[in-house]
């Protein structure tokens, strides 16, 4: 059953944010992801928006857990936090 990865943050460093995009991606493909959405305008319709969305299909919640605790993913993670703030990221179950 696929899995989607969802994320939300503010971006407070876009030099050191642009450290994290590739080589988070590259891990992402390697375990069969698929970027559904990645959106730096989206439309608040209710809550707190953020600055960055982004939206990611696994083909498994097995495989979004394994990318997330693979340890080459601990230093990009370290880094996305060191430049951003009020991160909420979930992991929804897929309906099929």
């Amino acid at each position: 059953m696929a899995a989607y990865y969802t994320a939300s943050y503010d971006i407070l460093d876009e030099e050191e944010y642009a450290k994290y995009g590739p080589p988070a991606m590259e891990l992402m493909l390697k375990y069969g992801a698929e970027v559904l959405s990645i959106d730096f305008q989206a439309i608040t319709i209710e809550g707190n928006g953020r600055h960055m969305n982004a939206i990611v299909r696994f083909p498994s919640v097995e495989l979004a857990l394994q990318c997330y605790n693979d340890p080459a993913y601990l230093p990009l993670k370290e880094l996305r936090l060191g430049c951003t703030k009020g991160c909420t990221m979930m992991l929804l179950h897929g309906l099929t």
